[in-house]
């Protein structure tokens, strides 16, 4: 099995390359929690990749997501993204974000997103 900063290099390269369901499908477990900053948290795989899959239909232009800093430690990983994207809700966002995954054998059971309004 790789090491989780080799998946989380991975995964965020899948990212990169406009690959975010399929990173989704291969790194995230099926009892996954994802949170926004305070919101409630959803649930599970497939109520995740709803969101997931509304989220990137919703893209109308994606200018960056680029990786800022990645910090791994013991079944933890954290990254900071920019973002700077056009979306068909909430219009253009330019933005820095950090996700905080918990691994759990090879995969994500907990992330929480955090970032400004």
């Amino acid at each position: 099995m790789n090491s989780i900063a080799e998946r989380v290099e991975e995964l965020n390269d899948m990212f990169i390359q406009g690959k975010a369901l399929e990173a989704f499908d291969k790194f995230y477990a099926d009892d996954i929690i994802m949170q926004e900053n305070e919101q409630e948290p959803t649930v599970g795989k497939a109520a995740n990749r709803e969101r997931e899959e509304e989220f990137v239909s919703n893209l109308t232009e994606v200018r960056k997501a680029e990786v800022l800093n990645v910090s791994v430690g013991e079944n933890c990983a954290m990254v900071e993204w920019h973002f700077d994207y056009t979306h068909k809700e909430w219009g253009e966002r330019n933005y820095k974000q950090v996700s905080v995954q918990e691994w759990k054998d090879g995969k994500i059971v907990k992330e929480k997103f955090y970032y400004g309004g």
